[in-house]
């Protein structure tokens, strides 16, 4: 219960991509994120490094795509 919580930024960090392909990926379902605010402030939102994990898991490939070689 006590993993680390990543912010979106870092998250995007982390998978090399735009914080917007962040929120899509949440939008999606891929990963599950957690609101923590307080009141009327603005959103902080994380995810899970066991959620980043498990992404990366789900979308490494074995062989190469053909449309990834061309």
């Amino acid at each position: 219960m006590c993993e680390k919580l990543l912010s979106i930024q870092s998250v995007a960090e982390i998978l090399g991509v735009s914080r917007r392909s962040v929120y899509r990926y949440i939008a999606l379902g891929e990963l599950s994120a957690i609101d923590l605010r307080t009141g009327t402030e603005r959103s902080r939102v994380r995810v899970s490094g066991s959620d980043v994990k498990a992404l990366v898991e789900r979308r490494t490939c074995t062989s190469p795509s053909p449309s990834l070689g061309r």
